[in-house]
């Protein structure tokens, strides 16, 4: 029985590391958001797997070895020998926020249907994982909300991550209806500040939350709130675990880190509803989550910087110290 499958994208971030003789240099970093919530929770111990497809090619070979170097299963990641592996363009402002271009268009990742999709796993995960980038196009949003459906009913808990990117849907209107479309299967929500106003109007964490949670029943809603920490919303029980202070190298990866993290942190106590988590489990689960993201804000590139489970348990201990 596997802790967590994720199922969507997978793909290389091509970020910004400065100029070489007046020109852009670019590094290729694994990325994509359902990966990188997997390997996150794997380094931090817990068993996960991937479900996705990437190109045979350079890049395609890369992120497969990438994954299983980080220990997860990759026997549901497919190779397309047409189509090409998915890129994202990364660009890095001083302050360490990100912006994105994708070519992405008739690429591996989106080509993922519902019959590729392994059962076996489906069947045997404690949690299924998602994001909304791949409910961008079908044949993958259709493979996507298989996956949700058919693990949800087999017994896993479903989370999900509305992470918008504008550039990749015809317009604000149709990737907020298709972020919205899913949410009433969803049993673990985590969504940014930057998401909130896009889904509910408001950015108010405890309106925005408790608009969501009333409309769409969701059991628990994780919001990070960036350097301020994240907030939580479990019906009507509330509460915020601040942030941690680091210098900023990068914020890429770090939504997925904390997702990753809260995770691993629930199996490790061997509690897989939301429900079930004691006020004081549920806290310090968060605390957790956003100190393991605070860590990979202080190095550069999403999967690179992610923290091992020694890293964390001894920056836990010299924070409790």
């Amino acid at each position: 029985m596997k802790d967590i499958v994720t199922v969507g994208e997978i793909l290389i971030d091509l970020t910004y590391s400065g100029r070489e003789n007046g020109i852009p240099v670019y590094k290729a970093n694994p990325g994509g958001a359902p990966a990188n919530v997997a390997v996150a929770a794997a380094r931090l111990g817990a068993d996960t797997a991937f479900i996705g497809k990437v190109g045979q090619d350079y890049y395609g070979g890369f992120l497969r070895q990438t994954l299983a170097e980080n220990s997860v299963d990759t026997t549901g990641m497919l190779t397309d020998s047409e189509a090409p592996t998915t890129l994202a363009v990364v660009s890095v402002s001083e302050t360490g926020e990100r912006s994105f271009s994708f070519y992405r268009k008739n690429c591996a990742d989106t080509l993922l249907s519902s019959e590729e999709i392994s059962l076996d796993l489906l069947g045997n995960t404690r949690f299924l994982h998602f994001g909304s980038v791949s409910l961008t196009t079908d044949p993958a949003r259709a493979a996507t909300l298989f996956a949700a459906k058919k693990a949800k009913k087999l017994g896993a808990t479903v989370t999900y991550d509305p992470n918008y990117r504008a550039n990749l849907w015809t317009g604000e209107d149709v990737a907020v209806e298709q972020m919205k479309s899913v949410l009433d299967i969803v049993d673990i929500l985590k969504i940014s500040d930057e998401e909130l106003p896009l889904l509910t109007g408001t950015t108010d964490p405890e309106e925005g939350t408790r608009l969501l949670h009333e409309q769409y029943g969701i059991p628990l809603i994780l919001l990070t709130l960036g350097p301020d920490g994240a907030y939580y919303r479990r019906g009507n029980e509330t509460g915020k675990a601040e942030g941690f202070k680091v210098k900023v190298a990068d914020t890429n990866g770090a939504g997925d880190t904390f997702f990753g993290a809260f995770l691993s942190r629930m199996a490790s106590l061997g509690i897989y509803r939301p429900e079930e988590l004691s006020e004081a489990q549920l806290f310090e689960s968060v605390r957790t989550a956003n100190l393991a993201a605070s860590m990979t804000t202080s190095r550069h590139g999403a999967i690179p910087a992610m923290p091992n489970l020694d890293e964390l348990e001894e920056k836990l201990q010299a924070e409790v110290k």
